[in-house]
């Protein structure tokens, strides 16, 4: 298995290592440090990976995140977790207003040990604003350190949500990726897929399991849900949002989108359920008990 949960490709080339972003975020003696910045439509952030762990966040916007095993589409609602030394790349889908924190290496073990898309409750959403309103040597003793105390708690506690697509490395798996992100509603079959990428069906089935575990139907599916849930996440209703990745039976979209995410469409439109963050009550002294905070 891949750092992101995936099945890692099974004879995928090594790719070089990725360079390292040192910003001061990456270095204050501090469990964890906010970062903020406003992106136009189409920036995008090259690959590289960070010293710290990131919990990756956007008031508004889109951010599609790829690493080296799987891509992610991150709306406002969800946060991506990657660990120190994950390479990564960055594109925003609209203006994007991210809101990022960047955690020492004590205060990552409140985090998943892999690459993860957290649901993110209203409190953990203004906790991550308050953070990044706060200088990068917060008070340990003051504000800053009851706001980085909540904020583990919050991350330990957060839903994972199944919203990674694995990665392809083949040219012909990336051109017909590349087709479907741009128009998930295609409806072609592997027959006429093969014919656009050059390659044979049945070269696209062996090289679709090799590099992901999975059918090409299965890997479609998980695409077009993904999409789904950032559209639904912008406000889409659900009987636009499966019209637009390709479901022709709303009912059919419902019951697949309930298998992946253990809610209904107009569930996560509505902001229940793990799509939307919900989280239990919280330990009184969860928080007070982190070791990064001790």
């Amino acid at each position: 298995m891949s750092p992101s949960g995936q099945i890692a490709p099974a004879h995928a080339p090594a790719l070089a290592p990725a360079p390292t972003r040192n910003l001061p975020q990456d270095a204050v003696d501090r469990p964890l440090a906010g970062f903020m910045r406003d992106y136009v439509d189409g920036e995008s952030v090259p690959r590289h990976a960070h010293a710290r762990a990131q919990l990756l966040y956007a008031t508004g916007g889109i951010m599609r995140i790829e690493t080296d095993h799987a891509a992610y589409v991150v709306p406002p609602g969800r946060a991506l977790w990657v660990p120190a030394a994950v390479p990564h790349v960055t594109a925003m889908q609209g203006p994007v207003a991210m809101r990022a924190l960047f955690l020492r290496a004590d205060a990552a073990r409140a985090g998943p040990a892999g690459v993860a898309v957290l649901a993110v409750s209203p409190l953990l959403r203004e906790l991550i604003l308050a953070a990044c309103s706060e200088p990068l040597e917060w008070d340990e003793a003051g504000r800053g350190g009851h706001l980085a105390a909540l904020i583990l708690d919050e991350i330990a506690r957060a839903q994972a949500l199944p919203l990674g697509v694995p990665a392809v490395r083949d040219t012909r798996l990336r051109r017909l990726a590349a087709a479907l992100r741009a128009d998930p509603a295609r409806d072609a079959d592997l027959e006429a897929w093969a014919a656009e990428c050059g390659a044979s069906p049945r070269t696209l089935t062996r090289l679709f399991r090799r590099e992901t575990g999975m059918s090409f139907a299965r890997w479609r599916q998980m695409l077009r849900l993904s999409e789904a849930a950032a559209l639904l996440a912008q406000g889409m209703p659900p009987a636009r949002a499966a019209a637009a990745v390709g479901y022709a039976s709303a009912p059919a979209f419902g019951a697949a989108f309930r298998t992946a995410f253990g809610t209904s469409p107009r569930g996560a439109l509505a902001g229940g359920g793990p799509m939307g963050g919900r989280q239990g009550a919280a330990s009184p002294d969860a928080a007070s008990n982190h070791p990064a905070m001790r």
